[in-house]
């Protein structure tokens, strides 16, 4: 891995500037929240497998 990708991989928040507005993003909050995502689709799939089967 590149030095550049394990800082990527490492940093906490991320600054996303708007026009005038200036956001500062959690990036673990929003890893946490894809990661839950994924669960409940993997989990939405799975039932609706076993309803139809």
């Amino acid at each position: 891995m590149e030095e550049t990708e394990a800082m990527l991989d490492e940093r906490k928040e991320r600054l996303v500037i708007d026009g005038n507005a200036i956001y500062e993003l959690d990036l673990e909050c929003l890893r946490k929240k894809e990661a839950e995502r994924k669960e409940k689709e993997s989990n939405q799939k799975r039932q609706g497998k076993r309803q139809r089967g």
